[in-house]
């Protein structure tokens, strides 16, 4: 199996159909893993990764947590609420401490638009963005985009409409860069206040 082009995920927007389609595949293999009765194997045993959120966000968090320790990493999860932040720490000091700790893998969630690739720019750790401001929602699009091909088979040719607000939404923007990557023909609709 080929590796990923990308280190980092900070959004769809410029992501091969390669890289998509290798993780959409390998979504399908590792789905199969929830079938079983242990939900667990090693793919990222020895690996620590940090769910760093800035930003509340249960069900992201917690899928994050999930899927993580069935992949068998070493998870911690930080919310900038029980942290040194409150005292006003800085988002770099934040990510230098935690570096410390020897982390491989930052998930993180920020109202910030940027904050993913302004940890990429001061860490040596792989950045997955859970969601950045206005900016893009990645892993949501993915599973939106796994989901229309257990049901559909393909995106490629497929006609999709997102409706609702566009202007604001990163999932919005991760799903049309990415659909659109893969042969759908997306189309935006909403409010003309709600769409830029």
């Amino acid at each position: 199996m080929s590796a990923l082009e990308i280190k980092h995920l900070f959004g769809l927007r410029g992501v091969s159909k390669h890289d998509i389609r290798l993780i959409l595949d390998n979504a399908k293999q590792f789905r199969e893993i929830l079938e079983r009765p242990v939900k667990k194997v090693p793919s990222l045993r020895g690996m620590t990764v940090v769910n760093l959120f800035f930003e509340n966000s249960t069900r992201t968090r917690t899928s994050f947590e999930l899927a993580e320790k069935r992949l068998s990493a070493d998870t911690v999860n930080f919310t900038s609420s029980n942290s040194s932040v409150k005292k006003g720490e800085t988002l770099v000091d934040t990510l230098r401490n935690i570096e410390a700790m020897k982390i491989d893998i930052v998930v993180v969630r920020h109202k910030g638009t940027g904050v993913p690739k302004f940890l990429a720019d001061n860490s040596n750790a792989i950045i997955v963005n859970a969601g950045d401001g206005a900016h893009e929602h990645p892993t949501q699009a993915l599973l939106d985009m796994l989901t229309i091909e257990e049901k559909l088979g393909t995106l490629e040719g497929k006609n999709v409409t997102i409706v609702g607000d566009i202007r604001h939404s990163r999932v919005a923007r991760s799903n049309l860069w990415g659909m659109t990557t893969m042969g759908a023909h997306v189309t935006l609709c909403g409010p003309s206040t709600l769409v830029p």
